[in-house]
Formats: C-alpha cells, structure tokens, sequence
C-alpha cells in the first residue's frame, strides 16, 4: 500500500476537486497520511489566482520537493491553476515534479499515480519521464459523486454547480485555467447532494465561479432557482448557502425563493469589486452604482434579515483619489454586513495589466486599510444589536482550554466571516444545530450561551 500526503490550496472551489481526487485515490488503494516523512507521494492542489496564493503555491511546492532527498518520497504531483498555467515551466524549473494534472484533468489521478509507481519499479535507473495531463480546458469532469471524501468536517460541505467562466472581467484570470462556464447536470447535483446528506452533511454551500447563471449553457435559463428548491427536498440538509452571486444577474426568481424555502440562508455572497461607474466599466463589469445600490436596498426591503457579504478592489489602474472616496462613501452608505477588500494585482496575461494608470502598492494597500477600517467599525454596530437576540448556531469544535464551543450562525460563510463562541452546560457535538442567546459581541464575533428546553418552558 502507497502512502499519500495531499496539500489543497487556494479556494472552495479547489477543495472540491481535491475532495474528488482524494476519493479516487482511496478508492484505489492508496493510504491517505498527515505527515510528510511517511509519504511515498505527494500531490499538491494550487491556486494562482493572485500573487499571494501563485507565491504560495510556488512554496508549497519547492518545500515538498525536498522530501524527495530527505524523506521516502518517490512521487510529486502538481494539481489545479498552478499546474494548469505553467504546465511546461513547471518541467523545466522545479525537475522534482513528477507530473502535473490541469484544471479538468483530476478524475486522472489515479492512473498517473499508478504510472508513474510503475515506472519507478520497473525502470527504476531509467531517465525520468514528466507526465503532463492537460485536457481542454473546456471539458465538463465527471461529477464523482460517489467518490468524493468530504474533508470540512463532515456537517459542512461545498457543492461546485459549474466550472469555468464567460464574464472576462479584465483583471482575472480564471478563464484562461478554467474555460468557459460549464454548468454540471442537475440530476448529478441532486445525487451529489443527498449523498453528502446520507453521509451527515447539515449544511451545504453552492460554490462556483458564478453560481447566478446556473444552466443558462444547458437549459437555456437560469436554473438557480428550480436547483434551490430540489435540494431543499433532500432530508437531512438543514441550511444551504449561496455564493459568488453577480449582482446584476440576481433576479427576482431567486430572491422568491429565498425567500419561500426556510433551508436557504438569509444570506448572499455578491463580489461587486468597486462602486464607481467608470473603473467598474474598466474592470468589464456590467453594473454601475445606481443599479448596485437599488439592488441593495430592493434585497434588504425583500428579506429583511438577509446578510450581504462583498468582496472590492482598491488601486486598480486608473483609480483616482476622488473615485476612491466616493467607494469609501457607499461602504458606509450601503453598510455590507460582511465585506472583505483586496489591493489590485497586476495579472500577467490580463486586459488590466496592461492598462495605463498603474498604481503604486502603498497606495493601493494604504486605500485597502482605510476601508477595511471603516467596515470594522460597521461590522461592530452590527453586531451589537444582535445582543439579547436568540439564533440558531452550527456547532463546529470545542476550545478545551477555554472550555467553550466554537460555531456559525446563518450569518457566516466558513473560513471568510465570523464565530460564536458558545458557553454550555452539556457536552455539544460537532454538527449540532443549537439555540444560543446571544450576550456579547465584538466586530467580527458574538458570544452566547445555549437555551435549553426548561429555559423556553420558564
């Protein structure tokens, strides 16, 4: 039996592909292991979607080809963007990869595994052989529902509906290591789902580069909505969550659904990258402010509670200190429940990398800072009113040196938003679905303690 170490990097969407992956190989034989030392393969999954995470991947890597001279490793594999972007630099400049798998080619992975073991076994002294597994870019993979070996926690787990993208927003990257968008069959979906139900999966998050335009390449409308209600008819799952929403591509069949289906989360993941009309047309975005903050205030008249999360980009070329302002005004004007900002990178083979108006980095890090402040200070009032309030919260681990249970609420997406920390009298399970009053707060975390049955009856 092999013994393989596997690293997955980068986003949500990744995670799912190493999910898959690490299914095959289980399935196959292979002997998943923590420790480095024990491996006898290792495959990293990479991101390059920024130059932080391209960084990362890069170290990863290299820090994982020296087990090859220090440790049992025989084989290393490069999986994901990374592998799929320099697949041929990657041959040339770290020699201790075995084989890289592009963006489409995981369902692979086991037979490049088995390959290369063969070879090492049967011509060991032989010169080394690069194995490169690059298929189109716009090919669909198999769902694999059957599988995939779930690994955030095992009450949590992401649903990738479709791969790729058609927006070509100037400064990204991702259709050119994901193709176009490729919506997957709902009946797989649906089957993928009640899997992961059967298996202990309370919440479920859909995930892809776009979720709003599901089946729009396949059925020929949006079928976000019609998905929505057939996962809400599977037992077992108690909260489904949406992310990556293009604004302009909401419409008010999903906000009804929302609204109508009690397992989908008032809760709405919308990037929208900048408020101001003429670096959103720039970035080859399709909104502009007055349509951002009338779908804003139409989303929050609609479903009250909703919880709006968005991501924005500051520094990007051309940005002059007035358009920075005026963003710096509808963050505080729009009041985003959750919001996250990110200094613009300069991606090589981009439309905006290319641009005039290139900005220094302190500048856009400086710009980053003062929003971000700001948004603490929002993100503080808001939790504030939340105290005294009762609310449902997903149990997650227990911190035994505080002796107090770690969870999420409606509110918070896993990795990006915030916790409850939970005081209770009775020993909780990850996964449980608790009420919990809540007594504290600070700008991203709220504190509780659990309601029991009595206490409602008193």
């Amino acid at each position: 039996m092999r013994n393989i170490l596997f690293i997955s990097l980068g986003c949500d969407k990744n995670l799912v592909d190493s999910e898959k992956m690490i299914g095959l190989l289980d399935e196959a034989g292979y002997q998943l292991v923590q420790e480095e030392s024990e491996a006898d393969a290792i495959v990293v999954n990479t991101c390059c979607f920024i130059h932080d995470a391209k960084e990362e991947s890069i170290e990863t890597i290299l820090e994982m080809a020296q087990w090859k001279k220090e440790g049992r490793l025989k084989v290393l594999i490069v999986t994901g963007c990374l592998a799929q972007r320099y697949q041929d630099e990657m041959k040339d400049e770290i020699p201790e990869v075995d084989a890289v798998i592009g963006t489409t080619g995981y369902t692979e992975i086991v037979s490049v595994m088995d390959g290369l073991f063969e070879k090492i076994q049967t011509e060991e002294n032989a010169k080394k052989t690069f194995v490169k597994c690059c298929p189109s870019i716009d090919l669909l993979p198999a769902s694999l529902s059957d599988k995939r070996v779930v690994s955030t926690g095992g009450y949590t787990a992401y649903l990738k509906i479709a791969e790729g993208c058609n927006k070509r927003c100037t400064y990204c990257i991702i259709p050119y290591i994901r193709g176009h968008y490729r919506s997957f069959p709902m009946e797989d979906l649906i089957k993928e789902a009640e899997q992961l139900a059967k298996n202990g999966v309370k919440e479920l998050i859909l995930i892809a580069q776009e979720t709003t335009v599901y089946g729009m390449d396949c059925y020929g409308k949006k079928a976000l909505p019609e998905l929505l209600t057939k996962l809400c008819e599977i037992p077992g799952i108690e909260w489904i969550r949406i992310l990556y929403c293009y604004p302009e591509e909401i419409t008010d069949e999903l906000i009804s659904v929302m609204k109508k289906e009690k397992k989908i989360c008032h809760y709405l993941d919308m990037p929208i990258q900048h408020s101001e009309d003429e670096i959103l047309h720039r970035m080859g975005r399709k909104t502009n402010r007055e349509e951002l903050t009338a779908l804003i205030g139409k989303l929050r008249k609609e479903i009250p509670d909703i919880v709006l999360r968005t991501t924005l980009i500051t520094g990007f070329p051309g940005e002059t200190q007035d358009e920075f302002e005026r963003m710096v005004d509808f963050v505080d004007e729009m009041e985003f429940d959750r919001l996250g900002v990110f200094p613009y990178y300069k991606e090589e083979g981009t439309k905006a990398a290319e641009m005039d108006g290139q900005i220094a980095e302190e500048i856009k890090n400086s710009r980053r800072d003062e929003i971000m402040a700001l948004q603490q200070e929002i993100s503080a009032e808001k939790a504030s009113t939340r105290i005294g309030q009762t609310m449902s919260v997903l149990i997650e681990g227990y911190l035994y040196e505080e002796d107090i249970y770690i969870g999420r609420t409606y509110m918070d997406a896993p990795k990006v938003d915030g916790n409850v920390f939970v005081r209770s009298e009775e020993e909780l399970i990850s996964g449980d679905l608790v009420p919990v009053m809540i007594t504290g707060a600070n700008e991203y975390d709220l504190m509780g303690d659990v309601i029991y049955a009595n206490e409602f009856t008193k």
